[in-house]
């Protein structure tokens, strides 16, 4: 069954090139078939620190929704990302699955009007 998915994404460190080499390592296991704007945002929680890059990916997949999460852990894992650190610190990349199939599966969803923009948008853009 094919699986369509929003992806959320973010990085406060080198942002450019990890969002760059973040999609290039995703394309491996999914179809990108839409990429909302990408924002700068404050920092939640741990303000001390340089402000994020945000947005979302629309994408399609075989994999189960599982099988995708060990999937952005292990692109996180590969540009760097630090998770002994403060919940809320500094990352190479912070990648979670907040649409699938339609349904919203991130409570953050409801709480970051950055992150819902993004979202509405690739949602309401779904042929393009």
């Amino acid at each position: 069954m094919e699986n369509t998915v929003i992806i959320s994404i973010g990085s406060n460190i080198n942002a450019s090139v990890n969002i760059s080499r973040m999609i290039s390592l995703l394309r491996q296991y999914v179809h990108i078939t839409g990429m909302s704007p990408l924002l700068q945002t404050k920092a939640i929680g741990n303000i001390n620190q340089p402000d994020f890059t945000n947005g979302a990916l629309r994408v399609t997949t075989q994999l189960d929704r599982e099988q995708l999460r060990d999937i952005l852990k292990k692109i996180e894992d590969a540009l760097g990302r630090d998770r002994s650190g403060p919940a809320f610190g500094p990352r190479t990349m912070d990648l979670d699955i907040v649409v699938w199939n339609d349904k919203i599966v991130d409570d953050d969803y409801h709480t970051r009007d950055f992150l819902r923009n993004s979202v509405d948008a690739l949602m309401k853009n779904q042929g393009s």
